[in-house]
């Protein structure tokens, strides 16, 4: 039987997480600034002079119209404004490194 069905009074003891470690914190830090960075790219990219001159856009030829049409570019960009809004989540959620454990 457990504490609380022998007609205790005290709340079961809470599983206390273990510390943050180092590599926690660098890969939280690092996993932010790349989505930032991705996202930042993404948004960009697709309305600069490059987005017609790069790599993919000379592979098939056929598809220029479709690499070229504003809806196109358009889902790029949003794909790199989720990327954006998950790198910022991702630097609201750094706040769980600096919080103190109760003792």
């Amino acid at each position: 039987m457990t504490p609380m069905q022998q007609g205790s009074t005290e709340p079961p003891a809470l599983s206390v997480a273990p510390p943050h470690r180092w590599y926690h914190k660098a890969t939280a830090v690092a996993l932010s600034v790349l989505c930032l960075e991705v996202g930042l790219f993404l948004l960009l990219f697709p309305w600069t002079g490059y987005w017609d001159r790069n790599y993919f856009s000379g592979l098939l030829p056929a598809w220029s119209d479709y690499w070229d049409n504003g809806y196109t570019r358009a889902a790029v960009s949003v794909l790199g404004a989720v990327n954006l809004a998950i790198g910022l989540m991702e630097i609201f959620r750094l706040r769980r490194f600096s919080r103190r454990m109760a003792e």
